[in-house]
């Protein structure tokens, strides 16, 4: 499956930026990836970037409206996604003020982190992660061990 990470703007903190690097690299074992960064001066001009950089693909934002996951939970939807037809998901990382109410409106899903309130550059770590670790599960490798 290919996958599309759209995030507003790239980590910009050391930690950030070491973890998104060596987590994108071992998903990449995994999947097709395709990283977008994109901006905008408002909250409305980032939703229309990442819409536009979504292109057809259909859109799973981060966003705390949506449900979570669990690890295995995040595996299964990915598979049943894969199984259904899905070629390519996009998943994307809002802004500081998060997705537009029209963008939400128009994305195949809605996945929440959690309930707490993430730095920008963490909640990007998060995402490259629990993709990995879903795709372990799905190959059977021991990288998650819960």
């Amino acid at each position: 499956m290919r996958l599309h990470l759209i995030t507003v703007g790239e980590p910009k903190l050391a930690y950030a930026r070491a973890g998104w690097d060596e987590y994108e690299k071992r998903l990449r074992r995994y999947h097709k990836l395709q990283v977008s960064r994109v901006s905008g001066k408002t909250q409305a001009l980032e939703s229309e970037a990442v819409r536009r950089a979504a292109g057809r693909a259909p859109l799973i934002l981060l966003d705390p409206r949506g449900p979570q996951f669990t690890s295995e939970g995040l595996a299964a939807f990915l598979e049943a996604r894969a199984l259904g037809g899905d070629g390519e998901l996009a998943f994307a990382v809002g802004g500081p003020d998060g997705h537009t109410d029209e963008l939400r409106a128009g994305a195949s899903a809605l996945w929440s982190l959690g309930q707490l309130t993430l730095p920008h550059d963490l909640a990007m770590v998060v995402l490259v992660e629990a993709l990995y670790r879903a795709s372990t599960i799905t190959a059977g490798e021991p990288y998650h061990r819960g």
